[in-house]
């Protein structure tokens, strides 16, 4: 791979302590992560993304570090670590972890001196207020579960910021030892051999709080600064930002007011995402077509990463009212699926009534559109969700191997793990495992592995031009390309029920025997492209020609 390797990745985002557990105690660790390297080999991934791995006392799933030079103990040590580093690296996998350094755990060494005296080194790298600012209850990332921003701390006798929980107090971006300190953590990883981070909360990270303004300005040149200290303690480092900010103020995450891509090197397509996921419900392509066609264009080497499920819930904040009813409606009518009021906190294989031919035709079209792909743990085999669980933990239950008790995730009594395993029911680990699925080529793992295959001989796609084809079409079906120099692909995708023919004959004389490298059944030979089926839920790409 080149040094932007990244444009031809495919990501597999995983929590430890939910992927495989090596010593029985309930807890998934490193150690169990190494033994399932070779599961991921060969499910195609060459970028591992790992959520939270600093110690912490547990009560954001990581999210508040109490220490970011070190491995929680709960997954294994320093060494376990370099060892998964060696190995995934022998296996083409590269490894990225989470950076999250918005904030700190408020049992953070640094935050205990800050808060215990005004001559504590540390009482800087926080931001106080003495009075309570009147933007207080604003602002809140978690509304229901977050009352206010700004807390009162009696040992400091001040109020400090909170974006986050009121445990998570925020970090001062303007303190220089602060964002020294940021760089000093990013050193210590890469030197480990990390190939990048997926940076949380990237808007908050670069906000100068400012009591009682709600619109506190944002440095966007530590973004340059970051990047710049990142790529010369390793070339072909990146950095992989979260950040779901208005359309218009993308570009500036990527680079300068110039044009020149000195910022975070990937971002997350929230946009695209709540436009996936609306077009499914509506089975209507346009929110899809409007979302490719209002895409800023970015500087040399700025990449999109494109995901159906991540982490979190499905983000529809980004919506109107009503199309966000609309979704709700479709995949997440009960209160209980819903989340913040903003989100839906399912699965993709139960929102989808476990429909196979809509999963594949959905990671399809991801996998197909401009960007990296990013799949979340557990998605390949059609996981479920377990909605008795508190927040965004419904999408966080354990991985499901075998028919083995717990799913094989485990040897522990089930008593000892933090959440269950799924079991019972249709997505239960009886009947929904990798096991069962690995010996059947017909099972989703399999397809899986065969659509990451032909991506990655499809380079078009994470590195070429994304480009919606306008050709009299159904509403349910979207056409589009990928040109690169490699050459060029055209996609057909049926979001409706019903069969469709398109008419692709304008681009006949591009074609060099066209014929199709991926589709949910087999069609006739694309010939002269005038006459295009597609079953309802199905989905055709096909190489137009090959120049490299």
């Amino acid at each position: 791979m080149s040094d932007r390797w990244y444009e031809n990745a495919v990501v597999y985002c995983l929590d430890i302590d939910s992927f495989a557990d090596s010593d029985g105690d309930g807890c998934g660790d490193i150690r169990g992560l190494i033994g399932r390297l070779d599961y991921l080999a060969r499910l195609g991934v060459t970028c591992l993304w790992l959520n939270p791995i600093h110690p912490s006392p547990g009560r954001d799933d990581g999210y508040d570090a109490s220490d970011f030079y070190n491995v929680d103990p709960r997954f294994g040590s320093l060494g376990d670590f370099a060892e998964l580093l060696h190995e995934a690296g022998n296996r083409g996998i590269k490894v990225i972890i989470d950076l999250v350094v918005n904030h700190t755990s408020d049992q953070h060494p640094w935050f205990q001196s800050a808060r215990s005296s005004p001559e504590s080194p540390y009482r800087d790298w926080y931001v106080w207020s003495e009075t309570a600012p009147p933007d207080r209850n604003q602002g809140m990332v978690f509304p229901g579960e977050q009352n206010e921003t700004w807390s009162y701390d009696r040992t400091a006798k001040l109020w400090f910021y909170h974006r986050f929980y009121k445990f998570q107090p925020d970090l001062n971006i303007k303190n220089p030892a602060v964002r020294e300190e940021i760089k000093k953590i990013c050193s210590f990883w890469l030197q480990l051999g990390v190939a990048g981070f997926r940076m949380d909360a990237v808007p908050f990270i670069i906000e100068e709080t400012e009591p009682g303004n709600p619109n506190s300005p944002k440095d966007m040149n530590f973004l340059s600064e970051l990047r710049q200290h990142v790529q010369w303690r390793r070339g072909d480092a990146v950095l992989l930002a979260e950040a779901n900010v208005e359309p218009d103020q993308l570009v500036r995450f990527f680079g300068d007011e110039g044009g020149s891509g000195n910022r975070i090197h990937m971002l997350f397509d929230f946009m695209l995402n709540a436009r996936l996921v609306l077009g499914l419900a509506r089975e209507d392509t346009e929110p899809i077509i409007d979302a490719l066609r209002d895409s800023p264009k970015l500087p040399e080497g700025g990449q999109w990463a494109t995901f159906l499920r991540n982490h979190d819930e499905i983000d529809l904040s980004r919506l109107t009212a009503d199309q966000r009813q609309d979704v709700f409606a479709r995949f997440g009518p009960d209160e209980d699926m819903q989340l913040y009021g903003r989100g839906i906190r399912r699965r993709l294989a139960p929102m989808l009534g476990n429909d196979r031919r809509w999963l594949e035709l959905a990671y399809a079209l991801q996998f197909s559109l401009r960007g990296t792909p990013v799949l979340r743990y557990g998605e390949e085999i059609g996981m479920g969700d377990d909605l008795s669980l508190k927040g965004r933990d419904a999408i966080r239950t354990p991985m499901q191997w075998s028919m083995l008790p717990s799913g094989g995730f485990t040897s522990a009594d089930p008593s000892k793990l933090g959440r269950p395993v799924i079991s019972g029911g249709e997505f239960g680990f009886e009947k929904v495992n990798v096991t069962v699925q690995r010996q059947d080529p017909r099972s989703l793992l399999s397809w899986f592995e065969r659509m990451i295959r032909t991506l990655k001989e499809a380079p078009e796609i994470g590195r070429g031009t994304c480009t919606h084809v306008d050709v009299p079409a159904p509403r349910g079906v979207l056409v589009h390309r990928a040109d690169a120099a490699t050459g060029t692909m055209v996609f057909v995708h049926n979001l409706g029920t019903e069969p469709a023919v398109v008419d692709l004959g304008s681009l006949a004389e591009e074609a060099e025997l066209p014929n199709d490298v991926l589709a949910d059944q087999e069609y006739p030979e694309p010939g002269k492209l005038d006459e295009i089926r597609v079953e309802g839920h199905g989905y055709r790409w096909i190489r137009l020609r090959r120049t490299a």
